[in-house]
């Protein structure tokens, strides 16, 4: 395989620190290559290094010089001036992109919630971040360097780019990097792993799960002293090759080796004592939702909503349950319910008289109180010891299983990075000895060795755990079963994460084929769609092919020319309105489901609105035209 890109005898070197002494890797033909390493070892910046950004104090960085390269930055680099038309596709013409297949899938990926004449100044972060990623994929490049691409996408999103990447390029052809904690995404998608650690890059073949076998060898064979880190690889490993029921992919090398690895590792969660653990704390009654319907009163600016209908949940003690959705669908509303801080329009929820539920949410509220104090002084406040896997532990032991080292026990919490924060948080709670546990989206900020380390944790949990989030390979780790929050109703899925993917093709597939398919032109359509939800049909040329409407003229012709002037007001006012909300719900307290909610129903209303006068428009526009 051709060399296309490499460093040799790399130095960097910062202030306090060096980042890379004496390294050398290379980039051939074909590579799928994953960057995984603790957070501030290095993997962003050897990704700047290896396009050019950065210029290293020592050594070479070399590229072939036909080679083409693209990279997408963790930091938002999109002009909020353009609009989304611009930013992704430029002045290339419509019916030059609209007939490129690459193109149209990339749209309908990524793209098809989006206004498409939408300027980016006006968006949330999460869609600026999928408007940058597709701006990247529709160029024609022979190398990409992608910086935590999963970021702000969701389970099918994911699943859609890890698709979209394995097939952009010949097998023997292309080089791709990328840098994720995505560890699904890792297995999905690379032939090669590379780990950034202590001034070296060390390179495994395959992705995340080859990676692990190859690193427990790794460290046996050294007979390194971190035991207690060999120890938790292990168990990983000892995952990974018992598998969750919806993962078909398993490494299919060294079988014998990692067999004799794991054989005398007991199994990672001991499912019988923990329900009885849970039995004993919890009693026989956890959650029942019962005929629960939520709806949402219609409001100034949005009709009245019935987000869950007639849904049925009984919570069983120690059960362990990821709940997945698109965004907005009802996990928030039905987890609110199980928390107590929502109250149904209709049906009946019984709570156990013994329950004692935590949330860990996303906007780390349990540390605002604490963040002027020490690490050591806010572990000193809890109990001697606890009992953890069966094993009684301190709470400075958690702390040290959860990735604190002893120098950082005191640095203030304000002081600590996201991911430290992040770890504090979840240990805080479980420290609480809740015996219903709720995650929302609890991977942010942590690199993959932490994220085993929570994982870790969180199988010695005995109580209830339900948990949402976009990381697929947390969902199958940590959860026993899923369920599926869609169109109002609260579906079991026996095939995991798998048969949701599946289940929202064939629903996409069949909206596109009840409402038709929508061409993006160049009046402002929002998005594209295809009929089936991929963007792999016909392009916006082929309407712009279709015969026109005679002309018009006379009265016909100035009332059409009204209803086209009320629409630009109506469409100014609202986007206006949209950028009004989205700030509101940056600001507000996100501890405030009801008012969160309300926000959040306003402004999909406002969408809607914006979506179909932009369509209505393009029709009077034609029918002006003639």
């Amino acid at each position: 395989m051709a060399h296309m890109l490499g460093a040799e005898r790399l130095h960097l070197e910062f202030p306090t620190r060096v980042i890379f002494d004496e390294v050398t890797v290379g980039l051939n033909e074909g590579d799928r290559v994953g960057i995984v390493g603790r957070n501030g070892d290095g993997k962003s910046t050897l990704l700047s290094l290896l396009a050019g950004r950065m210029e290293p104090d020592g050594g070479r960085v070399t590229r072939r010089r036909d080679v083409r390269l693209a990279m997408l930055d963790q930091a938002d680099t999109v002009d909020s001036s353009l609009t989304v038309a611009q930013a992704v596709v430029g002045g290339i013409d419509e019916h030059v992109w609209a007939g490129d297949p690459v193109v149209r899938d990339v749209i309908g990926g990524l793209l098809s919630d989006i206004p498409w004449d939408g300027i980016i100044g006006s968006l949330s972060g999460g869609q600026r971040r999928r408007v940058a990623l597709a701006a990247l994929l529709v160029g024609d490049h022979d190398v990409i360097f992608l910086d935590e691409p999963t970021n702000h996408l969701d389970v099918e999103g994911i699943a859609w780019l890890a698709g979209h990447l394995k097939k952009r390029w010949p097998r023997d052809a292309g080089g791709l990097i990328v840098v994720t904690h995505d560890r699904w995404f890792l297995d999905e998608v690379c032939n090669a792993t590379w780990e950034v650690h202590d001034r070296i890059i060390e390179p495994f073949e395959g992705g995340y799960a080859a990676y692990i076998l190859q690193r427990v060898e790794r460290d046996r064979s050294a007979a390194v002293s971190e035991a207690k880190r060999q120890n938790l690889m292990k168990k990983e490993l000892a995952w990974l090759r018992r598998g969750a029921p919806a993962r078909t992919a398993k490494p299919k090398f060294r079988i014998d080796a990692a067999n004799e690895l794991i054989e005398n590792e007991p199994p990672p969660r001991d499912t019988v004592s923990m329900q009885s653990m849970a039995m004993q704390r919890l009693g026989k009654d956890v959650v029942d939702l019962i005929d629960i319907t939520v709806k949402f009163p219609a409001t100034e600016h949005s009709p009245a909503k019935t987000v869950l209908n007639d849904v049925t949940w009984r919570i069983a003690p120690g059960e362990r349950t990821g709940i997945l959705g698109v965004n907005g669908a009802g996990k928030s509303t039905l987890l609110n319910l199980v928390a107590g801080t929502l109250q149904p329009t209709s049906g009946t929820v019984k709570r156990g008289k013994t329950i004692k539920v935590a949330v860990l949410t996303q906007q780390l509220n349990e540390l605002k109180a604490i963040q002027n104090d020490r690490v050591s002084e806010v572990i000193g406040r809890q109990r001697s010891s606890y009992v953890a896997g069966g094993k009684e532990m301190t709470p400075g032991q958690l702390l040290e299983r959860m990735g604190f080292m002893s120098s950082q026990l005191s640095t203030p919490v304000k002081d600590l990075s996201g991911g430290q924060k992040r770890r504090l948080q979840l240990l805080l709670i479980v420290l609480d000895e809740p015996n219903v546990l709720i995650l929302d989206e609890p991977t942010n900020d942590l690199d993959t060795d932490m994220l085993a380390a929570m994982e870790d944790l969180l199988d010695s949990f005995p109580g209830t755990l339900l948990v949402v989030s976009h990381d697929r390979y947390l969902i199958e780790r940590v959860t026993d079963q899923q369920y599926a929050v869609t169109e109002g109703h609260f579906r079991h899925l026996p095939g995991g994460v798998e048969q949701y993917i599946e289940m929202r093709k064939k629903q996409v597939a069949a909206d596109a084929d009840n409402v038709g398919f929508a061409s993006v032109v160049g009046g402002g359509d929002s998005g594209v769609s295809t009929s089936n939800g991929s963007g792999s049909g016909s392009g916006g040329a082929a309407a712009k092919n279709a015969p026109k409407k005679p002309a018009i003229g006379g009265a016909e012709l100035r009332n059409a020319q009204k209803e086209l002037a009320s629409i630009d007001r109506k469409l100014a006012k609202w986007q206006q309105q949209i950028v009004e909300l989205h700030e509101k719900l940056a600001v507000h307290d996100q501890s405030d489901y009801d008012g969160l909610a309300a926000l959040s129903t306003q402004l999909q209303k406002l969408e809607r609105d914006v979506v179909e006068h932009e369509a209505r428009w393009v029709e009077v526009s034609e029918l002006i035209e003639g």
